[in-house]
Order: C-alpha cells, then sequence, then structure tokens
C-alpha cells in the first residue's frame, strides 16, 4: 500500500498535490445494459469536479470504476496519467467518503483516523502529528476519544472526512456524502467542504444529485444521464447556457419557450412563440428558418416591463420583448416572490426579489412582462 503522497511540515500541514483524472472511453454494462456508455472525462489536478445526475444516471458507477471497486467493460481510468484499470482499490492512494460513513464503532474518533495510517506503516509522532491535523482541518480536535455512537450526524461526517484525508491523499472521492444531513446542515458543511478543498490543494470527484450542492461546492460539474456525458462546464456556464432541455431543467427551474424562427438578428435569432408573440434569442448556432426551436429563460430573465423601464440604453432596450400575461398564482419565498404567469396556453414562472422597487403583484392581474434576449436561450430539445 502507498505511503503519505505528500510531506508534512513542521507545523504539520499537508504538502498535497492534486491528481489528474482521466476516463477514456469508459463503458461499463451489466447484461445487455449499458450502464456508462463511452465516457471520456478529463478531471483537472487540484479540481473540485462533481458528478451530477438523476438516479440510474451512471454517476454513482464511475465512481466505483475510480474508486476501483469494479471494472469498466471497455475503457481505460488513468490517475496522475498512470493507468488504473486492474489497480486494486487499496493501491490506488486515495481517500473515500461513503455516504453512510462507515466509520468503524468499536474505535475511538483518533483510532478510526489511525488506520489508514497504520496501514500504510506510519506509526509514533508522525502518525499522531497527521491526526491531530486532520482534526483540525474538520474542526474535531477535541473529539478524538469519542466513539461514533457518542457524535451527531454531522460530527460523524466530519470524522468520515478527517479519516479520508488525515494521509494527505492527492485524490478524495465522495459519494453523496451530505445527504443523511438536515438541510441547515448541509448547507453548511458544503462550504466547509470547499473552504477546505481550497487547503487541501487535492483533487476532489463527488456525487450528487443535489444541483445547489454541486452549484455550490464545484469548480466544474459533469451532468450525466443514462450513462452518457451530457455536458461539462462551470456551474455559472451549465446554468446560464445548458446544451438540452433535459440540462436546462436538472440545473435549476426552466421556462421552455416552443418557436418558430424568423429572422436572423446580428448575434440572435428571432422567433415567434406557439402564443404568436416575437421574441429574440442567443443561439450558439443559426438554425435555419423556419426551423421549430425550443428557447430557455430562466425564472429571475423575466421581469415586469415596468421594472425594466429606465434600467438601460436604446441600444439595450432594443434587444427586450414584451408579452402580456395574467398572474396565476403568488408565492412568498422570503427573499423573493414567485408567480406563476399565463401567457395564453403558456405558463411561465417569473422570480422577483423583494425590494422597496418592486411591486408585489396580485392574483388576476395583467402584467406586461419583459424578456431580454441575452436572458432567452435556444437549447435542443
Amino acid at each position: 500500500m502507498p505511503k503519505v503522497a505528500a510531506a508534512v511540515d513542521a507545523a504539520g500541514r499537508g504538502v498535497t498535490n492534486g491528481a489528474s483524472v482521466e476516463f477514456a472511453g469508459v463503458t461499463k454494462s451489466f447484461g445487455p445494459v449499458n450502464a456508462l456508455d463511452r465516457v471520456d472525462l478529463t478531471v483537472r489536478p487540484g479540481e473540485f469536479l462533481t458528478l451530477l445526475g438523476p438516479s440510474g444516471s451512471g454517476k454513482t458507477t464511475l465512481l466505483t470504476l475510480l474508486a476501483g471497486f469494479d471494472q469498466p467493460s471497455s475503457g481505460e481510468i488513468r490517475i496522475g496519467g498512470k493507468a488504473q484499470t486492474h489497480v486494486p482499490p487499496n493501491r490506488r492512494n486515495q481517500g473515500i467518503v461513503f455516504q453512510s460513513y462507515a466509520l468503524f464503532p468499536h474505535m475511538t474518533v483518533h483510532d478510526n483516523l489511525a488506520y489508514p495510517l497504520a496501514a500504510r506503516g506510519i506509526r509514533g509522532a508522525d502518525r499522531e502529528t497527521l491526526i491531530g491535523k486532520a482534526l483540525d482541518r474538520v474542526r474535531m480536535s477535541s473529539y478524538g476519544e469519542r466513539y461514533p455512537s457518542q457524535l451527531s450526524g454531522g460530527q460523524q461526517q466530519r470524522i468520515a472526512l478527517a479519516r479520508a484525508i488525515v494521509f494527505n491523499p492527492p485524490l478524495l472521492l465522495m459519494d453523496e456524502s451530505l445527504s443523511a444531513l438536515d438541510r441547515n446542515l448541509r448547507e453548511e458543511m458544503q462550504f466547509e467542504l470547499k473552504e477546505l478543498h481550497e487547503r487541501l490543494n487535492a483533487t476532489i470527484v463527488f456525487v450528487t444529485h443535489d444541483q445547489a450542492e454541486a452549484v455550490t461546492m464545484s469548480d466544474r460539474v459533469a451532468v450525466l444521464n443514462r450513462g452518457s456525458l451530457i455536458q461539462l462546464g462551470t456551474p455559472s456556464n451549465l446554468y446560464k447556457e445548458p446544451v438540452n432541455t433535459f440540462v436546462a431543467k436538472f440545473l435549476g427551474e426552466a421556462n421552455l419557450i416552443e418557436g418558430v424562427v424568423e429572422a436572423h438578428d446580428r448575434d440572435f435569432v428571432q422567433i415567434t412563440t406557439s402564443t404568436g408573440h416575437s421574441l429574440l434569442a442567443r443561439s450558439a448556432e443559426k438554425p435555419a428558418l423556419g426551423a421549430r426551436v425550443v428557447a430557455m429563460v430562466r425564472p429571475e430573465g423575466i421581469e415586469c416591463a415596468m421594472t425594466r423601464m429606465g434600467a438601460g440604453g436604446a441600444a439595450d432596450q432594443e434587444d427586450v420583448r414584451t408579452l402580456p400575461a395574467i398572474v396565476e398564482r403568488v408565492v412568498f419565498m422570503g427573499d423573493s416572490h414567485r408567480y406563476w404567469l399565463r401567457v395564453n396556453d403558456l405558463q411561465l414562472i417569473m422570480k422577483s426579489p423583494c425590494s422597496a422597487r418592486n411591486t408585489v403583484l396580485s392574483v388576476g392581474e395583467s402584467v406586461s412582462l419583459s424578456i431580454h434576449a441575452n436572458d432567452l436561450r435556444i437549447v435542443q430539445d
């Protein structure tokens, strides 16, 4: 088994260099079913990358192959540039945090952390230094003599994380590791984990179906569905520029508007919607005139026309189109109001921040909605 992957300085700080990860044409079949279908994906050294997708998307299977618990049917996995496809888990020098935490119930916190170090032949003062530093990193330095049964769910999660990083691995794998926590603690741990990643400099591959976790913590997100990699990018890129309707709907709320291309206008396309209204939308490609397309706008990309007036110059207003609508439902969300609006047979959702300048709309009220061309994007169906 590999020893500690990083040196320990005089202050006990782990000096870690994150490992790159490459999936090259990875396929995993279970009988006639492909759980993964020719996945090509590169994780950069020191990156926090999240595998995001619904149940059955293949994200956990991909992590299982990376951990070495199973082997791909075809393709290759490389860690740090070296082929790992047939290397057993205990030879891969990576930390793993399971969804169930998998702490040894008969061992104290200290002994749980000592276990992976002993397996690597690390004992004595070096072992104690590494244990102390790992507990400090997760803010659990005074819990060394407790047993897992004496810890809360959040504390157990921190100890499982400390055990995974105690030997300063260049690669850390996390499988739905925050899903068992309540909402407030889960949100707190998201920020703590991101902060810890910045201090560790290790590569983290994180699996989740929770979009908020992916957006909050990740440098990049790989969206999977039905065994295929659909889109890879930064959280902002995926949210603002989804490649298709699946990504648009899976990564946040999305209003999808069907239409027909009527004209090309600079970097935009002009479409006529199913309700007979004209809108301008961004498009990565220029679809043919007469083509049927789907445009996506986020709830916060829709405003009341009176709110947008005066917000920009003449050129800005030129790229705005308006729609008449009826307010069908209003929900107060604390920091915002969410409106369900009807435009003929089309329903739209608008999110409006709570502020003195935004008037609260009423159910049944007639309003004029405005959508800027930069907020409306053509996506694949």
